[in-house]
């Protein structure tokens, strides 16, 4: 019932931009803070950013503070994170998630920062 299809990844060189999209549905988007995470090969999956549910409060991890912004439309049931100067780094599946979800998580979308 709960699904996330993220979208919007993809190759770009050091120091560009890309903005990520989460579709949610299967439950009441509205009411509940969304992360996003990421996970490079071989390592932990990271807690990248926070949004409260009525997106007035957001928090970042240290690493990407100041480059990375989180965002929600929760008419459109949507969660964004618009990545700028990126960096080689930022290397991962990028994954939308609530604890909503227990332990579900979607497809994620590949961001791949390369010269």
């Amino acid at each position: 019932q709960v699904q996330f299809v993220e979208s919007g990844g993809g190759l770009v060189q050091p120091g560009g931009s890309l903005k990520l999209s989460c579709s949610a549905s299967g439950f009441p988007f509205s009411a509940h803070k969304m992360h996003w995470y990421r996970q490079a090969p071989g390592k932990e999956r990271e807690l990248v950013a926070t949004i409260t549910s009525g997106g007035k409060y957001t928090t970042y991890t240290d690493s990407v503070t100041g480059r990375f912004t989180i965002s929600r439309d929760n008419a459109k049931n949507t969660l964004y994170l618009q990545m700028n100067a990126l960096k080689s780094e930022d290397t991962a599946v990028y994954y939308c998630y609530t604890t909503f979800a227990r332990n579900y998580w979607g497809q994620g979308t590949q961001v791949t920062v390369s010269p």
